[in-house]
């Protein structure tokens, strides 16, 4: 990875010093980040701004609810159970079937019912949330993916990461779940990060751990030149999630569903930068285009196509 980083070095790319300094702490106010950092205040703040998020099915805020479990998901085929202020993918649990007190994981491992609620009292207590902070247990849709994706994803559910500023976005990528990541699509657990290019929504190179890749190392199938579906909508729906939160600088992570279409499942306010690794570009040279024009861009649409006007695929590294 520091062999990537350096061949980047002068090519414009963004470091989290940087990052920090010049746009999360300047341009993101504090007091905006609970929007983010809390998944059931994002989802309840979308749902208000008529932004598609996975169907919320239970929250479970205290202990004894807990022993309500088994009532609560009786009707639903599958579900997610996730901590409200979970990171990094940490603490998900995905269940595929259900019978009576045994629970299928989308891995085909069985837990049974107390293995479960052994787990959402560990959510409650604040072990998979930021800063330790006593949490809630999200009960929610499963992703059903967009099929475009069997060919290269290992169980999990794909998610595209789009980075947007003032509304515009300025890089994004897919990010693929592999065998080494346990099917979550987490760069740091081993997923596939593959870059896309903004202009046409099209597959670029990818990198996986510390190597650039051409194709999937658990299907064989080449993770490049993938068309993503409903591209215009994925950058639309991630500029409006400016005005939803007033967070200039942020992450928007979406899903694509095989018969919902897209969903925004979380946004982050300190996206992380293996983004640039995967684009084989670095976000400064389009962050400082944005600073200079933004103000000029009033609509969604004005956003976009300065997006994609400025930022289409270029093959030398910029």
């Amino acid at each position: 990875m520091f062999q990537l980083y350096k061949q980047l070095s002068q090519k414009g790319i963004l470091g989290i010093n940087k990052r920090n300094a010049n746009y999360t702490l300047k341009y993101n106010a504090r007091n905006k980040y609970p929007i983010v950092d809390n998944k059931l205040k994002t989802k309840q703040l979308a749902i208000e701004a008529g932004i598609p998020v996975p169907e919320l099915y239970a929250v479970i805020e205290i202990e004894r609810q807990i022993q309500d479990f088994d009532d609560m998901i009786k009707d639903l085929p599958s579900f997610v159970i996730k901590p409200a202020r979970g990171s990094g993918g940490n603490g998900i649990v995905v269940i595929s079937n259900h019978v009576r007190d045994m629970y299928q994981k989308a891995s085909g491992d069985f837990i049974t019912s107390d293995e479960i609620k052994y787990h959402i009292s560990n959510i409650l207590s604040g072990l998979y949330s930021l800063g330790g902070q006593t949490d809630n247990a999200i009960i929610e849709y499963r992703i059903q993916p967009d099929l475009i994706f069997e060919p290269i994803s290992y169980l999990g559910v794909p998610d595209i990461r789009i980075i947007v500023f003032f509304g515009i976005p300025v890089m994004s990528m897919v990010r693929l779940p592999t065998r080494m990541s346990d099917g979550k699509a987490n760069l740091h657990q081993g997923a596939i990060g593959a870059g896309i290019d903004i202009a046409t929504g099209i597959t670029l190179s990818a990198v996986w751990k510390d190597t650039i890749i051409t194709n999937h190392p658990d299907t064989g199938y080449p993770v490049s030149d993938i068309r993503i579906p409903f591209w215009e909508k994925l950058l639309n729906l991630s500029s409006r999630c400016y005005e939803m939160t007033g967070l200039a600088y942020q992450g928007v992570d979406i899903v694509l569903d095989k018969d919902k279409g897209p969903m925004i499942l979380e946004l982050n306010a300190r996206p992380g930068l293996n983004i640039q690794i995967a684009n084989q570009a670095g976000l400064l040279t389009r962050l400082k285009l944005v600073e200079a024009h933004h103000h000029e861009l009033e609509s969604i649409d004005d956003k976009i196509q300065f997006a994609i006007h400025h930022f289409k695929h270029s093959t030398a590294l910029e």
